[in-house]
């Protein structure tokens, strides 16, 4: 089998740069309303066809996930297999990002593995069918599998793309405290504070917020110095804390004021990456 292909795709980190609570639905849900960006940074998925099903982490964040016992990229492997056929794969996650950190790591490593998989056995990367799969893995792995920034509704997986963005110098930084997602949303207050702007999408996210920075705050109070310590920054555009937390993101002006921003927080003890919008 060594003489198998073997097709690597990248798993980009997601960012909410605005992600505005509308209300509970009755299915237990939240009607969200958010603009999905993505950035260069991110987690490597590679697939190659094998005669048993082999799973393997790498990476500076494998024994964490380890740990965490869940793993949505052989859940993806198996629900496309369920769709598609192909039979079984050897999977290498190599892990960079932070797990269960608002920033869609799992999501995105599930979307890369079906990319991966779409690409190694003839399926459109458009096919409904892998989006159905995305969306029965989680609501963020629909917005993951297109890859681009998008306004999402629902919970997140009815999807407009958009252009715009790409370039911006982006860091991120991860206090390095978990953050459980269900609890933040148990900590929305309820209130509808209004919908996402509509126009030039820098401004739109500089005009948003994020509805689960209170919560999220409470309970983990590090998102507090972290965002403070990126709102002081010499060039920075917009600081705001992605997902449920707890990895904040903030825009800069150039590549340098990132840097040098990346480089003022190195003393921290914090999870950094300067990367930019794709």
């Amino acid at each position: 089998m060594s003489d198998l292909p073997t097709v690597t795709e990248q798993a980009p980190a997601k960012l909410n740069l605005a992600l505005h609570v509308r209300h509970r639905r009755p299915d237990g849900y939240h009607e969200l309303e958010t603009l999905f960006a993505f950035v260069d940074h991110g987690d490597v998925v590679r697939v190659t066809p094998a005669e048993v099903a082999r799973f393997t982490l790498t990476g500076p964040f494998a024994a964490v996930l380890a740990e965490e016992g869940d793993n949505l990229v052989t859940r993806a492997a198996a629900r496309f297999r369920e769709a598609f056929g192909g039979g079984v794969h050897a999977i290498e996650l190599e892990k960079h990002l932070p797990v269960a950190s608002g920033i869609g790591g799992g999501s995105a490593d599930a979307a890369a593995t079906l990319r991966a998989l779409a690409r190694l056995h003839g399926v459109a990367l458009d096919d409904p069918r892998l989006f159905a799969i995305a969306d029965g893995l989680g609501s963020d792995v629909p917005a993951c599998l297109l890859g681009r920034t998008a306004f999402g509704r629902g919970r997140g997986e009815q999807l407009e793309p958009l252009d715009g963005l790409a370039g911006i110098p982006v860091l991120l930084v991860n206090p390095g405290v978990g953050v459980s997602t269900a609890a933040v949303f148990r900590g929305w207050d309820g209130v509808d504070r209004g919908p996402i702007g509509q126009g030039d999408l820098l401004a739109v996210a500089r005009e948003g917020r994020n509805d689960l920075e209170p919560p999220a705050r409470a309970i983990a109070p590090a998102i507090d110095a972290v965002l403070a310590a990126l709102a002081v920054q010499p060039g920075v555009v917009l600081a705001r804390m992605s997902g449920s937390g707890a990895t904040c993101f903030a825009f800069f002006d150039d590549a340098a004021a990132r840097d040098a921003a990346a480089a003022a927080l190195a003393n921290r003890g914090w999870w950094r990456a300067a990367t930019r919008l794709r």
